[in-house]
């Protein structure tokens, strides 16, 4: 089976300042793969350049089965395709305040999907319910729960039915009751064939639902593995680095 996302030789620039420098990394279909560094590692950007949110300096990236190529990030017209095979989850979840619940997921579906608003409620609606946030529908963001708002922001992702879902620090502000529920979540989604890039620096959520790690430090990728192997024989001194700040008492 193909690959959901295939990234090769990734470099990106912020001004003159080189953040990514030749990343290469893959994630198959039914895989969850955790992309790990300290703060500032381009953990993020290599996110954002998958989802066409930033341009990228030479590389190449395979998402989903649609081709990004280096230069300015193409006009949104061109990437309704992209739109509908990959997916973001943002840290901050990102949803419009002024909306629903409900109107947060099928926003894009409507209009940059072109799908009837029938058919956004009941794709939406569906999704809700399967993640346990159906009772929200009609709430706003101000209203959610960080645990509810999630839900939706991961709903409004899953619309389009992407081949490819990234998360970045999707743990950040849940307790350790609901990492777990999110855990499990998204190795439903897994089982579904869908691949997931998940940006963390959690070690433990990393640990336990995990299936690949990928370390990046200062903009290159530095150490590859199963998780177990990665996270409990680290090989390169920046991963042992990531193990001892999470094991720092906060």
């Amino acid at each position: 089976m193909s690959g959901a996302l295939a990234v090769r030789g990734l470099q990106a620039v912020r001004g003159s300042k080189p953040v990514l420098r030749g990343v290469d990394l893959d994630v198959a279909p039914g895989e969850i793969v955790a992309l790990m560094g300290v703060s500032g590692a381009g953990k993020s950007t290599v996110l954002r350049v998958v989802a066409a949110l930033e341009p990228f300096a030479a590389g190449t990236v395979q998402a989903g089965g649609f081709a990004l190529h280096p230069g300015p990030v193409p006009r949104e017209s061109r990437l309704r395709e992209l739109r509908a095979r990959v997916g973001m989850v943002f840290q901050a979840h990102a949803l419009f305040p002024h909306l629903t619940a409900l109107e947060n997921v099928t926003l894009a579906p409507v209009h940059a999907l072109r799908w009837t608003a029938a058919k956004a409620d009941a794709v939406a609606m569906d999704l809700l319910d399967a993640l346990g946030v159906g009772a929200c529908a009609g709430s706003y963001p101000r209203e959610l729960s960080g645990g509810e708002a999630q839900r939706v922001a991961i709903a409004r992702a899953l619309a389009p039915d992407p081949m490819v879902l990234l998360m970045d620090e999707p743990t950040s502000a849940l307790d350790p009751a609901r990492r777990g529920a999110l855990g499990e979540t998204l190795r439903g989604l897994a089982r579904q064939g869908r691949g997931l890039l998940i940006a963390t620096h959690d070690v433990d959520f990393a640990r336990a639902h995990a299936d690949r790690v990928v370390v990046l430090h200062e903009g290159v990728l530095v150490e590859a593995g199963p998780t177990a192997d990665v996270l409990t024989r680290p090989a390169h001194p920046a991963t042992r680095e990531l193990l001892l700040h999470e094991a720092e008492p906060a």
